[in-house]
């Protein structure tokens, strides 16, 4: 492979024959491995065809495996299991970085035809638990169906600690962990459909959705052709952490979501910020959303400023259930806080919730940020701040916001605090390419609202 082969595609489908009666395919893949060379795997069954396909698809690992194996009775994480069609089977190699003076790739296929039951896949249930109120839940998370090394029992594990009442959890670019996480799903802890979109040039989750979503975006409007696909399904399509070091540099599609922050605040979530405002600033009715992007490591960790949940996701819902978190954050029916624990951010415009549209006195309840401050936004930018006195309060400041209100809680009494923790997880030093600098000069936010709309701006 050279770097010419990228530039005609990103993505290289490799033909090879499968007959009648195989029940078992392995596959590995050998290449020098390294910084400047990773070649993403994948596989197709003959029913597979050109973007955007919506069946044959078979798996997909990324560059998180060398090998795979899938057959009747069951396959590597990643991969489907299943019948295995006679025809003209497909390598997908993804092209991710290929060094300048090429890199050649060995592959080796293998085939049995051994008797093998088939696999059924789990049913997936409806839980709900009644009752409305605040629910907390992780919209971003991984297992090692993907590039984790954590199974989705110890993933599962791992929400419990955390105390959430939801979890999407979106490997890249495959869908086979809810063999697990259908089962699982409960009125306890509901479990969303996820999937990451995963490209060279932009991440974006779908939410809601039984099928794989074709990712090979490689043309400008290709974007908007797998935003097509996920509505036309019914599904929800969020962009992912649109700032360093995985900026969204598609065309922006018609989107329903978009995750403002990923990963603890210090990891350049003012990049996404400044980037949503601007964006609501010029019309967009776009809810915010906020996920960790925890890579679940092989062994349940101990709570941390770096694990799942960080951030949460609040939203007020009528019940729990995936149809109701659905509902509420399309709507904005909620808030993004620094961890399950973290503070409490409503807002209200008189009787108009986060997420509404409406006019009146704004309210803003805060609890757990003592000597803490806050701001409020709108389309021109900050428009008030005021401390908070005490652990719980309300405030009604005097605002004639244009085109919607938001708030931001800022760290002032806590922040020393939370640095603190902070750089306690990063004992090797700062990660992400941060300076002490940079964190001096920023504001730490530790909870954000969803707008309330005044006005259409477009």
């Amino acid at each position: 492979m050279t770097p010419a082969d990228k530039a005609r595609s990103p993505y290289l489908e490799v033909p090879f024959e499968v007959p009648a009666g195989t029940t078992r395919i392995d596959v590995a893949v050998d290449y020098p491995k390294s910084e400047s060379c990773i070649v993403d795997l994948g596989c197709a069954d003959p029913r597979f065809g050109a973007f955007p396909a919506r069946e044959g698809f078979r798996g997909w690992s990324g560059g998180a495996r060398s090998r795979f194996s899938l057959g009747r009775d069951g396959a590597t994480p990643g991969y489907v299991a299943g019948e295995i069609p006679a025809g003209t089977w497909s390598l997908l190699l993804g092209l991710y970085r290929i060094p300048p003076e090429g890199a050649e790739i060995r592959i080796d296929v293998s085939l049995d035809s051994g008797e093998r039951a088939l696999s059924c896949p789990a049913e997936r249930p409806a839980p709900r638990r009644a009752g409305a109120g605040w629910y907390r839940g992780d919209f971003h998370c991984h297992t090692f169906h993907s590039d984790a090394a954590g199974s989705p029992e110890t993933l599962h594990a791992a929400a419990r600690q955390a105390g959430l009442d939801f979890l999407a959890v979106t490997d890249h670019n495959t869908v086979t962990a809810r063999q697990y996480f259908d089962g699982a799903s409960s009125p306890a802890l509901v479990f969303l459909r996820g999937m990451e979109v995963t490209t060279e040039h932009g991440h974006a989750n779908v939410f809601g959705l039984d099928d794989w979503i074709d990712f090979r975006i490689t043309a400008p409007g290709d974007a908007h052709v797998v935003a097509a696909e996920v509505h036309a399904k019914g599904g929800l399509l969020s962009i992912n952490h649109d700032k360093p070091d995985f900026p969204w540099r598609h065309d922006w599609p018609e989107t329903d979501l978009m995750e403002v922050w990923q990963h603890p605040w210090l990891a350049w979530n003012w990049v996404s910020l400044e980037r949503w405002q601007a964006r609501l600033a010029a019309g967009m009715r776009l809810p915010a959303i906020g996920g960790s992007d925890w890579h679940q490591p092989a062994e349940l960790r101990p709570e941390g400023p770096f694990t799942l949940a960080r951030p949460t996701t609040v939203l007020h819902l009528p019940e729990l259930s995936e149809a109701a978190v659905l509902t509420a954050m399309k709507a904005g029916h909620g808030y993004i806080t620094e961890a399950p624990d973290g503070p409490h951010l409503e807002l209200t415009l008189g009787d108009t919730p986060m997420g509404g549209t409406g006019h009146g006195e704004a309210a803003l309840t805060v609890r757990g940020a003592a000597g803490d401050i806050v701001t409020f936004h709108d389309a021109t930018g900050e428009i008030a701040r005021a401390e908070i006195a005490g652990e719980e309060a309300v405030l009604r400041p005097d605002l004639a916001p244009r085109g919607f209100l938001r708030a931001e809680l800022v760290a002032r009494a806590s922040r020393e605090r939370l640095l603190e923790e902070f750089r306690a997880a990063f004992p090797g030093g700062l990660p992400w390419g941060l300076t002490e600098e940079e964190i001096a000069r920023q504001p730490l936010r530790r909870a954000l609202t969803n707008p309330i709309w005044t006005e259409d701006l477009r």
